[in-house]
């Protein structure tokens, strides 16, 4: 689901446009394992501070289209990269914020 700030973009003709010309040239296949596409997905993520930068939004160079599978797969590493936790720490079964060992 699109953030608040990024809804007018993804409801906007260039983008609509963009979106459907990249499909079309990676032939509607995931670029990573090839099954059907579901999402153009943005490498560099689309931010409040660059949303107006159409190196960013509208860059095919920034997009890679990707099955549910992948994308989520995408998030997943993306959140598992940025834990809330210092490197070598966890958060146990009650919640207590222990080492990692």
């Amino acid at each position: 689901m699109a953030k608040e700030f990024a809804r007018g973009f993804y409801k906007s003709t260039a983008w609509i446009k963009c979106k459907q010309a990249y499909i079309k040239s990676v032939h509607g296949l995931c670029e990573r394992c090839e099954k059907p596409g579901y999402i153009v997905h943005h490498k560099k993520h689309i931010t409040p501070n660059n949303i107006n930068d159409s190196s960013i939004t509208l860059n095919w160079d920034n997009l890679e289209y990707l099955c549910l599978d992948c994308h989520n797969e995408e998030h997943k590493f993306n959140r598992e990269k940025k834990s809330a936790t210092r490197n070598g720490f966890k958060f146990n079964k009650k919640g207590e914020l222990v080492k990692d060992e």
